[in-house]
């Protein structure tokens, strides 16, 4: 795996070590994982099933801590209070609100920062618009496709213009062809708003794709 070496990194990982007890065995899951990505680029991370990718995306986002290691999000050390403005995420299982429609779940990000005016209920139109569903922006998600509702996800995760954007497993609930399409989406936003992006995927294709390949095997990126 070649080092980032243009700058500040979005986001830079060293030695993530991360480990859990079944019963009285210590079960090590990452040992010893580095990562450095820049603005805009786009990396995938393939492995075995269990092989630790969504533990990885977890520490990554902050949503838990590694045994050992380091983690900084644009030279600063990853910190809570940073991730809803700092990082989007796209998840396999959309986690749309059903009660409230399209708009309103991409304007729900702007929400966890603070209380959306009008410019963020613009913003927010002007995503739905960009991923094709502007005419669907008042249907509730029980009323969208599993494609449509991933694009609204995928909305929502840019609506605070993050840095760096987490996709775990995001075309697992699709068929072949909206898969394809959700992940020609996810790499075009990205290099268009030079949104770092890390792609979880089983998918060989799809990881082949990105600027930087990467594969999860006994603990370790390569």
């Amino acid at each position: 795996m070649e080092p980032f070496t243009r700058g500040v990194a979005v986001l830079a990982a060293a030695g993530l070590r991360k480990s859990y007890l079944s019963g009285d065995r210590k079960i090590e899951v990452l040992r010893g994982v580095d990562l450095a990505i820049g603005a805009g680029e786009s990396v995938s991370i393939r492995g075995e099933s269990g092989s630790g990718k969504s533990t990885l995306l977890n520490l990554l986002a902050g949503l838990d801590a590694p045994d050992a290691g380091t983690l900084s999000w644009a030279g600063e050390a990853a910190q809570a209070d940073r991730r809803a403005t700092f990082l989007g995420m796209v998840f396999q299982s959309f986690y749309l609100i059903p009660e409230i429609d399209a708009l309103a779940n991409v304007l729900m990000a702007a929400r966890m920062v603070k209380a959306p005016g009008a410019a963020e209920r613009a913003r927010a139109k002007d995503l739905i618009a960009r991923v094709g569903l502007a005419e669907r922006s008042t249907h509730l998600p029980a009323q969208l496709s599993g494609g449509e509702r991933q694009r609204v996800a995928v909305a929502r995760a840019l609506m605070n213009s993050p840095k760096l954007l987490l996709a775990d497993e995001p075309t697992g609930n699709l068929d072949e062809h909206t898969g394809d399409a959700v992940i020609e989406l996810l790499l075009s936003l990205c290099a268009e708003t030079n949104t770092a992006l890390v792609l979880v995927t089983h998918n060989a294709a799809y990881a082949a794709r990105v600027a930087r390949p990467l594969f999860l095997r006994e603990g370790v990126l390569s």
